[in-house]
């Protein structure tokens, strides 16, 4: 391994991916990098578990599909497994799918059908129940080396931001809609009923906690019906 060129190209990809306009392109960099750059790796997927069910984001090949679907299916798998676990494991590894006495043994003899031979995984966050994981596949035993997991580490580093940057986008586009519903239906009770802004904020406030409605709730309901 040249350490230099790795270094060099690993910054470079850095660069690469920072200049990416948008959650879904940085995403879909990360893994047709890894494809690419990361030795040993054939194919690449980000997969978000959602409680019971998967989604499979930036698949290079249908493997990561099918391998996703696979562990979905079954309930079983590496992404079932941290997300259930408590020990803080970041990083889960099938060396070898010819391996019998693997922890996941209804996952992996199937996966091997499908053509595996190891995989390293990622995990990226864990918001609520929704798990992340960047999972990096080989079609050969054995295939991922330190090198291979330094990248993985910074691939996976920049999934994380994207997904953290997008959480954090979703909730300032909330915040800003909800401040218009409330001001919205502040508007409609002062016009109704002749109240200031105080007071009309104050009766959207008290039916909230007389309800345990959320505000925004309230203030929505005010926007459709007219009143409460």
């Amino acid at each position: 391994m040249d350490w230099q060129a790795f270094a060099e190209a690993m910054a470079s990809m850095a660069r690469d991916l920072l200049a990416q306009d948008s959650v879904t392109a940085t995403l879909e960099k990360v893994t047709a990098y890894a494809a690419e750059l990361v030795e040993g790796c054939d194919a690449a997927g980000i997969l978000i578990l959602h409680g019971r069910q998967v989604e499979t984001i930036a698949p290079t090949d249908q493997v990561v599909i099918d391998s996703d679907q696979l562990q979905e299916r079954l309930q079983e798998g590496p992404c079932f497994d941290a997300a259930r676990t408590h020990l803080g494991e970041r990083v889960f590894r099938i060396a070898d799918f010819t391996d019998h006495t693997q922890r996941w043994p209804a996952y992996v003899p199937p996966a091997r059908e499908l053509g595996l031979g190891s995989m390293m995984g990622f995990l990226l966050y864990t918001d609520e129940e929704d798990l992340g994981a960047l999972n990096l596949y080989s079609h050969r035993p054995g295939a991922f080396t330190e090198a291979s997991e330094t990248a993985g580490w910074l691939l996976a580093s920049h999934a994380a931001v994207a997904f953290s940057a997008a959480r954090t986008h979703a909730q300032m586009e909330q915040a800003i809609a909800t401040r218009h519903t409330i001001g919205e239906a502040m508007g409609i009770l002062m016009g109704a009923h002749h109240l200031t802004e105080e007071q009309a904020f104050d009766v959207l406030r008290r039916y909230s906690q007389e309800n345990n409605i959320k505000l925004r709730g309230v203030a929505r309901r005010v926007c459709e019906k007219g009143s409460l």
